[in-house]
């Protein structure tokens, strides 16, 4: 088992990229109790959520007990990496429930990456505008509750276990009758769908969990699709190109829909466009219709120019780090601008102070999240090579760091070793570790690995995700107070949560 020198060459720096003219474009839950212990194209025709934090357990040991009572029985069906191709066990739920999915009109989000992230802005911009959202994402940072969302906060613990309870018995009917039962994101699926109509919402905000057209959230027929970028992940089950994974995350293009994409390797914008022609749905593409016209770091984050469908939106201040997630706002700008028919019935932007307001009020937890200071310690829930390249790069442009020590725990069937490859030139040194997960990368596995990228004198291994956080920032510390080093922990969500949770964020 390799031991990490601590002597070590500073990384190659960064050279922050401050502004990105429109028309160049751009690029199961761990067992969290241990961690206790030719298409048209849209072209425009001339109160923000409060109490986003993370859930901490509840202070009620009842409440408690009844919660991991939920979340046991949600963890003996199929984990939500295993996928069938088929809508048929979802829609029988929902045909029992009365459809609830039907009660509110949908945005639906799919992609690679940055899809939890511009769904959290998009539900901020649409509360903003005094409408009630409902938000679902997946997978969680800390608490599964997370993943259902009534006005821009998690639903607390009493009501996930309500609505669970709620529907328990229509789940069991379609279970019975049924090959496979429903697996966990099938059941989570329909509590969320059931609680958005019970709140009642005005709107809900979708996100895909894998994939599009076989994923349990395409039975919403969402009046604005969006197409995050789309990269290599899930290459067993979507595709080896981008072109093979943009056919599965097509299917959420729906007839008459408007979809709303971000820039595309061009294989998957043919295959997008390809999809919008088929069923006459209208195009907003970035870098066309909308995008970035410019960017400069600020405190805390950055400061947008952004154009919508409608026009301009100048100085929005987004408190979130990375030249990614300016695209991701411009995205989740224009999806609000189409859900309010600019750009096809009115011509004419949203109102600029309430935009400025709810960019102001966005979180993203875990994803390039100062969670400490002195040394800065950094998570970041990048999982593929292209969400590393994009975190490596922004971390940084926004922190500036002298020298950068990274802490990795990655999970099995991903492409560590080009996730270790886009950290390789911003890692002074990094310390491999695994998570609780089942699904955690053996760290023997992960540490070779890292040997042949980093090389030998630059890996450190530590089994405890705990023992590696504080050997990471000793490692930060041995370059003194005011050097200026810091910690990126990253490579998995699970990784990234479970530290949120070492490191007393809840």
């Amino acid at each position: 088992m390799p031991t990490g020198s601590r002597k070590s060459s500073k990384p190659r720096p960064t050279s922050p990229k401050l502004s990105t003219p429109l028309e160049q474009g751009g690029p199961p839950p761990p067992d969290l109790a241990v961690i206790e212990a030719g298409s048209r194209t849209l072209r425009a025709q001339s109160g923000p959520p409060q109490g986003d934090a993370v859930p901490a357990r509840p202070a009620d040991p009842e409440v408690d007990r009844a919660l991991r009572e939920v979340e046991a029985e949600l963890a003996g069906r199929w984990g939500e990496t295993k996928i069938d191709p088929s809508l048929v066990r979802i829609q029988g739920l929902l045909d029992i429930l009365g459809h609830p999915e039907r009660a509110y009109p949908s945005i639906h989000i799919t992609g690679t990456n940055g899809k939890t992230s511009t769904a959290r802005i998009v539900e901020s911009l649409l509360a903003a505008f005094d409408l009630r959202t409902g938000r679902y994402t997946s997978p969680h940072v800390q608490s599964v509750t997370e993943r259902i969302s009534l006005d821009g906060a998690p639903i607390d613990a009493e009501r996930f276990i309500e609505t669970y309870r709620d529907i328990e018995p229509y789940v069991r009917m379609v279970d019975e009758r049924e090959d496979y039962r429903l697996s966990f994101f099938e059941v989570i699926t329909g509590m969320a769908f059931a609680a958005f109509a019970d709140a009642p919402v005005d709107v809900a905000v979708v996100e895909v969990g894998m994939g599009g057209t076989w994923d349990a959230t395409n039975v919403v027929d969402g009046n604005v699709a969006v197409v995050t970028p789309i990269a290599l992940d899930h290459t067993d089950r979507l595709g080896s190109t981008p072109g093979e994974i943009a056919l599965e995350k097509a299917g959420i293009i729906k007839q008459g829909a408007t979809v709303v994409l971000a820039q595309q390797p061009v294989d998957a914008a043919q295959t997008l466009l390809k999809r919008a022609v088929e069923v006459d749905a209208t195009v907003a593409r970035e870098g066309m219709e909308f995008g970035v016209v410019s960017r400069e770091v600020a405190v805390g984050g950055q400061l947008l120019t952004l154009r919508g469908l409608g026009g301009e939106y100048p100085e929005v201040f987004l408190p979130l780090h990375g030249e990614h997630q300016a695209h991701n706002a411009a995205v989740a700008l224009a999806a609000v601008e189409a859900f309010f028919g600019i750009g096809a019935q009115h011509a004419r932007t949203l109102d600029l102070d309430v935009v400025r307001r709810a960019f102001a009020t966005v979180t993203s937890p875990g994803r390039l999240e100062v969670v400490r200071r002195s040394p800065t310690v950094v998570l970041d829930a990048a999982h593929n090579p292209a969400g590393a390249r994009a975190a490596a790069g922004s971390v940084g442009e926004a922190f500036g760091f002298s020298r950068l020590i990274g802490v990795v725990g990655a999970t099995e069937g991903k492409d560590v070793r080009g996730m270790l490859e886009a950290f390789e030139p911003v890692f002074a040194e990094v310390v491999v570790t695994r998570n609780s997960s089942d699904r955690a990368m053996d760290v023997d596995a992960l540490a070779a690995l890292a040997v042949e990228v980093f090389g030998e004198e630059r890996v450190q291994v530590e089994p405890r995700l705990d023992d590696a956080l504080e050997a990471a920032v000793t490692l930060a510390e041995e370059e003194g107070e005011y050097a200026g080093a810091g910690v990126l922990v990253t490579g998995s969500v699970i990784t990234v949560g479970e530290a949120r949770l070492l490191l007393g964020r809840s």
